[in-house]
Parts: C-alpha cells; sequence; structure tokens
C-alpha cells in the first residue's frame, strides 16, 4: 500500500480524534486540518516491524497535533497557497457533481488537482467542502461524522499504545489494579512486594503513562 493510499483509508481516524475536542472553543475544521498533520507524521513515521497496528501508532500522533493546536491558542493560518487550491478543489467538486451527479473520491480529485490526498483534503477542510473521504457511496457520496463509538476507540487506542510502551513489571501492575481490579493489598500478593511499595510505583506509573498521553 502505497503512502497516498494509507492516508486515505485511515482519515476516519482523524475524524474520530478530531470529535473528540469538538465544542471547547476551536472550529472543528480546525481541529481536522491539525489532525491531518498528525495522520501523515503518523503514516511517514511508521515502521510496521515494531509490531504495532497502524492505527494503535496513528491516534496518539493525531492527538498530540491536536492538543498542539490548543496549546498553540487555536490558531490555524491558512497560506494563499493553500486559498488558491482551495478554491480549485471546490470548482472541481462542483463540476463534477454537474456531470456525475455524485462525489469525487478524494483520490480523483487529488489526481485532477496535481496534488497528493493529504493537500487535497487541506484543500477541502479549508474551504469547508462537503466529500465523501472514503470513496464509498453508501449514504450519496456523503461522508457521515464518525459516532461516538469510533471515539471511544480512539481513547483505547491511545492508552494501549502507553501501555504496550511500560516495561513489562509496570504493565503487569497495572493490568492487576485497573483491569483484574485487584486492591493495592491484593496485587502486592500477586508481585510478591508489599502494599507500601504497590503504592509507590503506581503513583510513578500513573504519572508517566499521563504524561506519554498528553
Amino acid at each position: 500500500m502505497d503512502r497516498n493510499e494509507l492516508i486515505e483509508q485511515n482519515l476516519r481516524l482523524v475524524h474520530a480524534c478530531a470529535h473528540r475536542f469538538e465544542g471547547k472553543g476551536i472550529e472543528y475544521d480546525d481541529l481536522y486540518s491539525a489532525g491531518c498533520v498528525g495522520l501523515v507524521k503518523a503514516v511517514d513515521r511508521f515502521d510496521e516491524r515494531k509490531g504495532f497496528r497502524f492505527s494503535t501508532y496513528a491516534v496518539p500522533v493525531i492527538l498530540g497535533e491536536i492538543k498542539q493546536l490548543f496549546r498553540s491558542g487555536g490558531s490555524v493560518k491558512v497560506s494563499r497557497s493553500l486559498q488558491e487550491l482551495s478554491m480549485r478543489a471546490q470548482k472541481v467538486c462542483e463540476s463534477y457533481r454537474a456531470q456525475h451527479d455524485g462525489e469525487i473520491t478524494i483520490t480523483d480529485l487529488a489526481e485532477r488537482l496535481g496534488v497528493d490526498v493529504y493537500q487535497a483534503t487541506e484543500a477541502l477542510s479549508a474551504s469547508k467542502a462537503v466529500l465523501s473521504l472514503s470513496g464509498e457511496d453508501d449514504s450519496g457520496g456523503v461522508d457521515v461524522p464518525v459516532p461516538s463509538p469510533e471515539e471511544k476507540l480512539t481513547e483505547h487506542l491511545s492508552l494501549r499504545e502507553v501501555i504496550n510502551a511500560l516495561s513489562d513489571d509496570e504493565r503487569m501492575l497495572i493490568i492487576q489494579r485497573y483491569y483484574r481490579h485487584k486492591t493495592q493489598q491484593q496485587t502486592a500478593l500477586t508481585l510478591g512486594t508489599t502494599q507500601v511499595q504497590i503504592s509507590r510505583r503506581e503513583k510513578k506509573i500513573l504519572l508517566k503513562m499521563r504524561a506519554m498521553l498528553v
């Protein structure tokens, strides 16, 4: 699978991540644009030899870009070149609708504009155009916003990524406490240590995990 195909097939992850931050002071299109930047970074940096699924790797990267948007004050600058590309994209979409009575796919749009899938997506986001990003026409060509179950998925994927990055001992403690719902005393007996040590280690691990999720 080439770079553009991987980006296109995972745009729903960007929607899922962006929806988590709706209503928090930044326009959805700006959230989506930041998420697209994260998706492209994830595609370019992903190493399948490490054994992770792409979605597991990509979600924290996408979320990181969106959170950076909040840290920078929510400002997204739209360059003149992007504005021009956005106008061209809108014209292509309108022409396609008139000729085919439907929506153009993101891949076809990118080809007609002479850009890659990410640039085409950026152009659409800037113009607030409604377009099928999946290439499927199940709902008249319009890509329906991702429902809340997929938002939950992004949270689980982010957490799983962080847990996988822990050491074996750290991971076992977290599993005992938060997945098997054991008390600190029960966890201490299972791991052959004391309740006081479990309490201290747990605090450090949770701080570590929280930092990794930011």
